[in-house]
């Protein structure tokens, strides 16, 4: 146990200066840390939301929403299906109140034609592929399809999963950021942004469902008819930004679905900001296609229902890209670029919750963490020291590395430290010296037996390793268990325990063996003082 190579001394020495160094970062301020070369500038420790500050918003989903666009869709499902059906089908009296959809095929002899469409568009979800509607006659003529429980949960549950999605991209569109974006019961997202004081901001940026859409406007429609609010057959009544109303035809040109890439930029005639847009392939075709046939007239750019410019086709708009105007500054055109990267939320979310930590409260955590940690180390080193005199100072040497060790894997990892994650850091402490009061006890325990020094070492270290192998094992299976199922803060007391548990064992047992070893080779002691 004793007996270290050469090669296994360069290897503890190595691995423990690397820890070190990559520690170093994360206590220096960021203004210094920004001058470090290589890879040690990224290497450092994110604050949480309750150290640096932040915004902390509870969201909650519009369910009425995803039930009345479950609903349309399968409108417009329906109706493409029944075109498509041969013989085709004709309908009329369609309907969408009361939660289901309802119609009626104009020839009655194609009924049961009708439901066989109907009851294909159908399909199996959930737990034993339960079907998400029903399909049923009513008076012998009329056709009703009702969502079922299952269908609903189920398109609730996708809907709040790419709505978590999104909310995530929006907040972070480079990734970089330690941010938390998780579900909540059925129908809540919690956000938590650290270091960002601008709650309005972030509320701003998450309200807009971003849902693009590129419309022709309706050259036909009457305008009287329009401020009455009654739109042609084939179109519909919109409002326009900056006031009035507008009728658009219902077809959509292009969606913000086949969206590439959006950015702020600046138009190069007027100067005034823009968000530059491009679409995918097929989006830029259609773009393209539709611009082409219809030179000279107006088309509207439609976001979250509201029509934000309608302007001229002046010529076809080939190559896949566009400019979307509308009294924009800089901020707001960079806000839209990012919904519109992002994706267009598939439910309208509410803010039910929030709440700002001021970065002063973080400090103060911080500064209280690190006093509790010095004095908790300070009690121990004392103790070990009066205890176990020069094994004592062994220890206490394990217990600084082991601590920078821990904050080295962190910095690695770009891990994220919370308040609790500081507990956890001086829970960890108390455990760095467990493993070597076990190893000092069994040590003494063997020179009563008459042991020789080398022998009692060896005995000691070998016996005394076995329990603190198993009994941390049990404590990195309860960080594990606390990592899978936590959330937040929890994660971070789990992720630093892990860490604790892993480096005080490398240190009790491996790096203060070491350190004995060394001393006992080179000076052959005949008595320990221990």
């Amino acid at each position: 146990m004793l007996d270290f190579p050469r090669w296994k001394v360069w290897l503890v020495i190595v691995a423990t200066a690397m820890g070190i160094v990559a520690a170093i970062p994360s206590m220096l301020p960021e203004a210094m840390r920004n001058q470090l070369p290589g890879w040690l500038k990224n290497t450092h420790i994110n604050l949480g939301l309750d150290l640096s500050g932040g915004s902390h918003l509870l969201l909650e989903a519009d369910t009425a929403d995803v039930r009345k666009q479950q609903i349309e869709r399968m409108e417009e499902t329906i109706r493409t299906e029944m075109r498509r059906a041969s013989p085709r089908i004709d309908i009329s009296d369609i309907s969408t109140a009361n939660g289901a959809l309802s119609f009626m095929p104009r020839n009655p002899a194609q009924l049961d034609q009708a439901v066989d469409v109907a009851r294909q568009q159908t399909n199996g979800v959930g737990i034993g592929g339960q079907r998400d509607w029903n399909v049923t006659v009513r008076d012998s003529t009329r056709i009703v399809m009702t969502p079922t429980e299952a269908g609903v949960n189920y398109e609730i549950d996708s809907a709040l999963e790419t709505a978590r999605n999104v909310v995530a991209k929006r907040i972070d569109p480079e990734g970089t950021k330690e941010i938390t974006v998780v579900r909540q019961g059925a129908d809540r997202i919690l956000v938590q942004v650290p270091g960002l004081q601008d709650p309005e901001g972030l509320k701003r940026l998450l309200g807009k469902t971003a849902k693009l859409e590129f419309k022709l406007v309706d050259l036909n429609a009457d305008p009287a008819e329009v401020a009455a609010g009654r739109a042609p057959a084939g179109s519909q009544i919109l409002p326009l930004q900056e006031g009035g109303k507008i009728a658009v035809k219902r077809r959509v040109m292009v969606s913000g679905d086949e969206l590439n890439d959006a950015r702020q930029d600046f138009d190069p005639q007027s100067g005034n900001p823009v968000v530059s847009i491009r679409f995918n392939n097929a989006g830029g075709r259609k773009f393209g296609r539709v611009t082409a046939e219809n030179v000279g007239k107006p088309f509207a750019i439609i976001l979250d229902n509201v029509v934000i410019s309608a302007p001229n086709i002046n010529e076809p708009i080939l190559g896949g890209s566009a400019q979307i105007s509308g009294n924009f500054t800089v901020e707001s055109g960079n806000e839209l670029a990012i919904s519109l990267r992002s994706g267009k939320l598939p439910v309208a979310l509410k803010v039910i919750e929030e709440s700002s930590v001021s970065a002063e409260l973080g400090q103060d955590s911080i500064e209280k963490g690190v006093l509790a940690g010095i004095l908790a180390t300070l009690a121990l080193v004392i103790y070990m020291i009066l205890t176990y005199f020069r094994f004592g100072v062994y220890t206490t040497i394990a217990l600084f590395v082991n601590a920078l060790l821990v904050l080295g894997l962190m910095s690695i990892f770009n891990a994220t430290l919370t308040l609790p994650g500081i507990a956890g850091f001086v829970l960890t402490i108390g455990a760095a010296v467990d493993a070597n009061v076990l190893i000092n006890e069994r040590i003494r325990e063997e020179l009563r037996r008459g042991r020789q020094t080398m022998q009692a070492v060896e005995f000691g270290y070998k016996e005394a390793s076995t329990a603190i192998f198993d009994a941390n094992i049990t404590n990195v299976i309860s960080a594990v268990i606390l990592f899978w199922f936590g959330s937040g803060p929890i994660k971070g007391f789990a992720v630093v325990l892990a860490l604790g548990i892993a480096t005080s064992v490398f240190t009790g047992v491996t790096f203060t063996r070491l350190l004995v070893s060394q001393y006992l080779q080179r000076n052959r002691p005949k008595t320990l003082n221990l």
